[in-house]
């Protein structure tokens, strides 16, 4: 039963990235995003009752105080400020973009052949989360908006840590609050540049970056 949550959740997670890849609407993409972390919170707790980690329990309630609470709450407040809401013109069309995605998953569960373990939930676990991190960095170098970019780099890290609970034991708690950290402070950060993009260029197209150089 537990190993049937796990797959069902890490499906899911999987579910979103494409949903957040057909997506333009800003605040939809981060509420998927919130979704995403939420499932992540759910595998990491599950695995913690079903193998006996019990320090999965304290990465699960990070992930939902974090990533599924703050981190949201908190990008959602900047697009709210800059009063952009929508992604117009990516690099790549939707149609486009979800086949593209679509052989990138086949390519992660492909490669989770050689590095998974013998059971087959480990085996979905990893090739989700190798799937999700080739379609995090597809979808950071195919949108404009730094918003956009940024949950793609937030989805490579929920992608990583969703690796590591189906391929280990899992990261111990104190590197977990490491990166917890990392990513805390890596949000502001992005946070006050996106602000300051649009404070220039009326715009959160990273692309216009390039009229910087002097």
């Amino acid at each position: 039963m537990t190993g049937e949550i796990v797959v069902l959740c890490a499906a899911g997670m999987l579910v979103s990235v494409y949903l957040m890849v057909g997506q333009k609407a800003l605040f939809v993409t981060i509420r998927l995003y919130a979704l995403q972390s939420l499932l992540l919170s759910v595998v990491a707790a599950a695995m913690g009752y079903g193998q006996g980690r019990h320090h999965l329990y304290a990465s699960a309630v990070l992930t939902i105080g974090l990533k599924a609470l703050w981190i949201p709450w908190f990008l959602m407040r900047v697009v709210d400020r800059v009063g952009i809401r929508r992604e117009i013109e990516p690099h790549v069309n939707v149609p486009t973009g979800l086949l593209t995605c679509l052989g990138l998953t086949v390519v992660g569960y492909r490669v989770s052949l050689g590095l998974a373990a013998a059971e087959q939930v480990a085996h979905q676990v990893v090739g989700a989360s190798l799937s999700m991190l080739l379609m995090g960095l597809f979808l950071m170098v195919t949108r404009k908006k730094a918003i956009t970019q940024i949950l793609a780099f937030l989805t490579i890290e929920n992608a990583v840590f969703l690796a590591a609970l189906g391929a280990t034991v899992g990261m111990p708690l104190v590197v977990e609050l490491g990166i917890s950290f990392d990513v805390l402070l890596v949000v502001l950060v992005l946070g006050v540049l996106v602000r300051r993009i649009v404070d220039r260029f009326e715009s959160m197209d990273t692309s216009r970056l390039s009229r910087l150089k002097g």
